[in-house]
This record gives structure tokens, sequence and C-alpha cells, in this order.
């Protein structure tokens, strides 16, 4: 019965020949579809090997036709000496020239996808009959595998190296032909994308300061800028304030229309035509609201998975999430969350913006400055976020006439970044729109 299922798994012979003989024809077409199919998209193991053989000599700046391709076979014990020959020369016969690969390549990974589909669909129904995770966790893994097929990534299978070094060929060409592709996601403030060199895929970038030092207003200033700068979705997970709350905040530092004003309604004329211009630049901007309360690292990536052309993702804040499992131990579970945030960066390949309270560690120090230590509920937070961010405005501790709210100096100190160096940088603070601002660089803290 298993023998006769596997027969009938979709796969197309004549497309994975013609694709093979296509390249023995015509070796440079194979940069046509090398970004298309992996060596895993072939049913036939020998199809598999013979594709991963053309690769081989592809990045070697061999030439790829019968003697050398039958040659590294034999290398590889492939083949013996006297066998295979026959088959190769055949493959070249199979079609007339390479003129058509892009089509044979379409069919090859439509059936790969259909065989990962019922791969896919066997091990859901096999982790449904078992009864043995929730449903919650079955539902997850479910959606991740299917998400996965979707986004043409197969995560049942190894890649080999060979294919990974053309990619990576592939994107240092990107890199050195186009110099706006070195740096990551770009927050928009000039002086810190200096030293972060951009957020990159898959980051998890964690914005931790004590309350009152706008962590909040610095990740919308940040959503509000990769928005307009990348036309891509940004989703935003409003813990804490509503969706009519954070929109206000937004408005304020995009109109800079005061905050205060907003709230009370003591709007001037000339308030109200920059609230028109900016809410006509904002509306034009894909950014997406959530503002359950008590969400869930699975519930959220349940949603984002829908979201077509996505960004990135801003959280607020870490300390309002819960875990997938009820834990009484909240450092345990806040652990948990940090680590599932991670994979949930990796597996939407976009950058991940959390907000995280600090511990009370700094007002009992003379230096004030947090430190990674100050870091609340769990070290965990420090070892899964590749970058760690802290916030920190002097005139925050200050009282009296040596206060001012409405403008100020705000150090914006990178305190973890695993992609590059750390330090600080001095950005200008205006309370009253909530809006962070780059400064000259002169006045940078290096």
């Amino acid at each position: 019965m298993q023998d006769e299922l596997m027969r009938k798994l979709p796969f197309s012979m004549p497309a994975e020949q013609s694709l093979l003989g296509s390249v023995l024809i015509d070796p440079a077409s194979l940069n046509e579809i090398a970004d298309l199919l992996t060596s895993e998209d072939f049913y036939l193991s020998e199809h598999k090997q013979i594709y991963l053989a053309m690769h081989e000599l592809f990045l070697a700046n061999s030439e790829i036709d019968v003697v050398t391709l039958i040659d590294m076979l034999v290398v590889k014990g492939i083949y013996d000496k006297s066998g295979g020959e026959d088959y190769i020369r055949t493959l070249t016969e199979a079609v007339p020239d390479a003129l058509n690969i892009k089509d044979y390549a379409r069919i090859i990974k439509e059936k790969s996808v259909l065989r990962q589909l019922i791969a896919a669909c066997g091990e859901i129904s096999e982790a449904a009959y078992s009864e043995q995770e929730s449903v919650t966790g079955i539902l997850d893994h479910a959606e991740h595998l299917i998400f996965s097929i979707a986004q043409g990534r197969d995560t049942k299978n190894f890649r080999h190296i060979k294919e990974v070094l053309g990619d990576v060929y592939s994107h240092l060409h990107e890199l050195n032909t186009n110099k706006e592709a070195t740096q990551g996601t770009q927050t928009g403030f000039s002086a810190l994308d200096r030293v972060l060199a951009g957020m990159g895929k898959s980051d998890l970038v964690l914005v931790g300061a004590r309350p009152g030092m706008g962590k909040t207003s610095f990740a919308l200033n940040i959503a509000t800028n990769v928005a307009k700068q990348t036309k891509k979705a940004v989703c935003i997970f409003s813990l804490e304030m509503s969706a009519d709350q954070l929109v206000s905040r937004v408005l304020s530092s995009e109109a800079l229309v005061n905050s205060y004003a907003l709230r009370t309604g003591e709007l001037k004329p000339e308030d109200w035509e920059h609230l028109a211009a900016a809410a006509g630049e904002l509306a034009g901007c894909d950014i997406l609201i959530d503002d359950t309360s008590g969400q869930t690292v699975t519930a959220m990536k349940a949603k984002l998975r829908r979201v077509q052309n996505l960004g990135m993702v801003v959280i607020d804040y870490l300390g309002l999430m819960q875990g997938d499992h009820h834990n009484d131990n909240r450092v345990q579970e806040v652990s948990e969350i940090s680590r599932s945030l991670k994979i949930m960066a990796k597996e939407l390949m976009v950058p991940v913006v959390c907000c995280a309270q600090l511990s009370r560690g700094p007002e009992s120090r003379t230096d004030k400055k947090p430190m990674l230590s100050d870091l609340r509920d769990s070290g965990a937070i420090e070892q899964d976020a590749d970058t760690v961010i802290f916030l920190y405005r002097s005139e925050y501790y200050k009282t009296g006439e040596e206060a001012n709210q409405d403008t100020s100096i705000a150090e914006v100190i990178i305190a973890k970044n695993r992609h590059g160096s750390t330090g600080s940088v001095n950005m200008g603070w205006n309370g009253q729109f909530t809006k962070f601002i780059t400064i000259d660089k002169e006045q940078e803290n290096a």
C-alpha cells in the first residue's frame, strides 16, 4: 500500500529530465533557475544528485558537459566508471534547446509543493489523531507548516551547502552593485542607523527604558518611518494603549501638534491644517494596529501570517504579554515569550521591535543609565534579542526649574548589537510632540 501511495505522489519525469538536459545544453541557463529550485524539489534521488553536481561545477567555474558531469558523479560515488553515461546523454536529447527552462522549473516546483502539502497534511493528521499536544499547539504547528510551504520554504529538508553558497554569491553581487542593499531596515534616524547599520531581517530588537522615558514613542516613531520609507506593512500590537490613543500619539508626532492639545481638543486653526496634512500622509501608509490585551505570541503569529508585504512588527510591551502555557513562575513565562518572539522574527523574516520595562535598579544608583542587568524578569531576554536599545534622559530625574519636559537630549544606548558595534547616540526628544529627532552629528556621543 505504501509503495502504491509513493508511486502516486505528484511528479513530472519529462520536466525533470528536460530541465537537466537544458543545463547540459546551455550551462548559463542555470542562472535563470538557481533561485527558483533546490535539489529537494526533484522527486528522483538520481536527479537531485545530478542537479547538485551541476551546482558544484558551476561554483567552481568548470564547464558543465557530459564528460565533466560524469566525472563529478563518479567522484561523488553516484555512478561507477562504467555506468551513467548513457543516461546523461539521454538527458541532452530530451530537449532541443534551453529556451523553456523556466517553464520546466515551474512544473517541477509545483509538483514539489504538492508533495510538501501531502506530507504536511499527513503530519497534521498524525498530530491531531495522537491528541498528545494542546489544540493551540497543533493549530500553530499546522499554520506554520502551511505558511512555510506558501512562502517557498520547505522546513522538513536540509539544504546542501552548494545551493546556499549560490545564494550567498548572489547576495554578495547585489551588495557590490547596490550599496543600499548593505543596510537592513532603516529606523529613519540617521545617527542611530550609522551604528546599527539598520535592523536585519529576523532581528529581535528590544527597546528598554524606565516608565516615562519615551520607549513607546520611540517605537512608534520608528514604525512610522519604516512604513513611509519601505511602503511595506508595519503591524503594531498595542497591549497597553487603545488604537485611538496610539494613533493620537502618532498624529501628534507627525503633525507636530501638542499632544496635550490633542487630548483636550484645544486646537488652533493652524493645528487643524497640520493634522489634516499628517493624516493624509499616514492614511497612505500600511500601518496595522491591534490593541487586543494580553496576547500570546501564537495569536500574534496567526494574525501576522495573513499580512501581505509585511515589513516590521512592533510590540508594546513585553510585560503585558502572556505565555502560551500558563506558568506561575513569571521568569520562566517571560523566557518562553522572548524565545518565541525570536522564533517568530526568524519565521516571518522581518524585524520585531519589542518594548520592555526595566527594573528599579537604575533608581538606586548614582549613575542612573540603564544596563543589561536591569532587564526585568529574565536574563533570557538579553540572550534572545539581537539588539538591545536603552533610552535615557537625564532631564527625567531633574525637578523644579531644572526640568524641561518639552525639549531635551535623549541618550539612545545600544547595549547589545549582534551584528555590529555598541555605543550610544544622542538624539533630541520633544515631549510635547512625543517625538524623537536626529540631531547634528557633532553632538553625537560615539
